[in-house]
């Protein structure tokens, strides 16, 4: 196949009529674009020029294939015009899909931020409930980045934004309240809203209690989303464990901490982390940070507040 170096010296012959103006042009010896040349004859088996004693004639097939090269040569810089477009925020796509809780928590203000500052992007968004599957979508190609809790296997590069606490939520006026924070193995005896097999933390739950010796109970219902569950916790249908992205709004309920407290990692993972695009987003949403995750910040920023 003919390279595009090849055919941007038949072009420049053609058009200066002369070896040694094209080479002026190009920047590069006769002899270098000698070698071209003969490079393109042997592709096409036939000659593409004459040499005479005043200069240059390109022949019919040189004629005919320089036409074709003058399109391909334009296609190409219409390629890296837009590359570089997109590379300095003026153009392209992310496509990103972010852990259902998260969107609004974490993503929003990068989001509008990005809206504001780079809107010839087009950012589009998806939302799922199991980081599992978020990363099949990036290694399927399916996506760009991911933002959620860490998946149970890792195949594309990931960078930790920061940790979230997984909180307990029950009815306001529920025992619970009473306690400063929530051994594991006091929702055994309650009823428990859990979460259907699809979402990731059903596995958790379940991985967690078998780590801490805990039988939880049969679920008195489950739930694909976790700010449902905290909304059906906080209504009284039972107690339940949610991130702490899932309380936006915050409910009218008890919430306590695990005893001990229970964090997990809020990674992003790059399907591309050389793409100068990507690498710009997260880092945007590397220098924002999680806004407060955990319930001692609240305390901390309540306590700083009221003193």
């Amino acid at each position: 196949m003919l390279s595009m170096r090849a055919l941007e010296c038949l072009v420049a012959i053609v058009d200066r009529g002369s070896l040694t103006k094209a080479a002026a042009v190009l920047r590069m010896s006769q002899p270098a674009l000698s070698h071209q040349i003969a490079a393109v004859e042997r592709e096409l088996g036939t000659p593409v020029i004459e040499r005479l004693a005043r200069g240059i004639r390109p022949t019919a097939a040189g004629l005919a294939v320089a036409a074709e090269a003058r399109v391909a040569l334009a296609a190409a810089e219409r390629a890296t015009r837009a590359g570089r477009r997109v590379a300095a925020g003026r153009g392209g796509r992310i496509r990103i899909a972010c852990a259902e809780t998260m969107t609004a928590w974490v993503l929003v203000p990068v989001l509008r931020d990005w809206r504001r500052r780079f809107p010839d992007v087009e950012l589009d968004l998806k939302e799922y409930t199991s980081a599992d599957r978020m990363q099949e979508l990036l290694a399927a190609g399916g996506a760009d980045l991911a933002v959620g809790p860490q998946p149970t296997r890792i195949d594309e590069h990931t960078e930790v934004l920061g940790q979230e606490e997984i909180v307990v939520v029950a009815a306001p006026e529920h025992r619970f309240a009473g306690l400063g924070a929530v051994p594991l193995a006091e929702l055994a005896a309650e009823p428990l809203v859990h979460y259907h097999r699809g979402n990731g933390l059903s596995v958790w739950m379940d991985r967690l209690a078998a780590q801490r010796g805990v039988v939880l109970p049969r679920p008195a219902l489950r739930t694909a989303s976790p700010r449902t569950a905290a909304q059906l916790a906080a209504a009284g249908m039972g107690v339940t464990m949610v991130p702490f992205s899932a309380l936006t709004p915050w409910p009218d309920a008890t919430i306590r901490s695990l005893d001990p407290p229970e964090l997990r990692d809020v990674v992003v993972s790059i399907a591309a982390p050389h793409d100068g695009l990507l690498r710009r987003f997260t880092g945007d949403l590397g220098r924002r940070g999680l806004p407060s995750s955990c319930l001692g910040e609240l305390k901390s920023l309540s306590s700083a507040a009221g003193g």
